[in-house]
């Protein structure tokens, strides 16, 4: 491996990061998921592996496609924005009428289904037009400024989603003595449903 792919793949990973660490939807859901010991697995996989996928997309120059196509942008943001908007209220909800029991025990449980997260998961990364802006158009496009290395450049920026969705998903375990409190489980549904529901209406209003 030579020091020029490296370095590009170095830059992509620094790219990736700097695209993803933001507070989003997604990383609110992976948090959640990640505090619950619920399917943790199954979504930082359909996470990084979206990304992988909508990134080696825009590596290989199908950004030109995205920009051509601007309602298809628009129906994706209208549809992820409403489903975004439903998910923060069903938080919100959960804020001021919380499950009894729901607190975690010091070994943590979870209940659910893991197909349900993964639907949801995936609804979450598809249906955000700004996943694909990021991905496919930004990643693509500084990565075709590498040349030959922006292979290199892709796959250090799919590097980093699979870092940090894996250290989001099961670091959040350790809040898993405060999350034994009903009350910490509150803030954290506050969090997601206010970054939910903020997330719907930009959505919304940009479509």
């Amino acid at each position: 491996m030579t020091h020029g792919t490296i370095t590009a793949a170095l830059a992509g990973f620094g790219t990736g990061l700097s695209l993803i660490v933001a507070i989003g939807a997604q990383n609110a859901f992976v948090l959640r998921q990640g505090a619950r010991r619920h399917a943790v697995l199954a979504v930082v996989a359909v996470c990084a592996l979206s990304d992988a996928l909508l990134i080696a997309l825009g590596v290989a120059g199908i950004g030109a496609f995205v920009t051509a196509w601007p309602a298809a942008l628009t129906a994706v943001g209208i549809a992820g924005g409403a489903f975004l908007v439903c998910y923060g209220v069903l938080a919100a909800r959960r804020v001021l009428r919380p499950t009894p029991g729901a607190a975690l025990t010091a070994e943590g449980t979870a209940s659910g289904s893991a197909r349900r997260a993964v639907l949801t998961c995936l609804a979450m990364t598809w249906l955000n037009p700004h996943v694909y802006l990021d991905t496919v158009l930004l990643v693509g496009s500084l990565a075709a400024d590498r040349g030959d290395l922006r292979w290199a450049f892709g796959i250090g920026a799919g590097l980093a989603s699979l870092a940090w969705f894996t250290s989001l998903g099961y670091g959040a375990r350790l809040l898993s003595g405060l999350l034994a409190r009903p009350s910490a489980w509150r803030v954290l549904d506050g969090l997601v449903a206010a970054t939910m529901v903020t997330m719907g209406g930009v959505l919304l209003a940009r479509a």
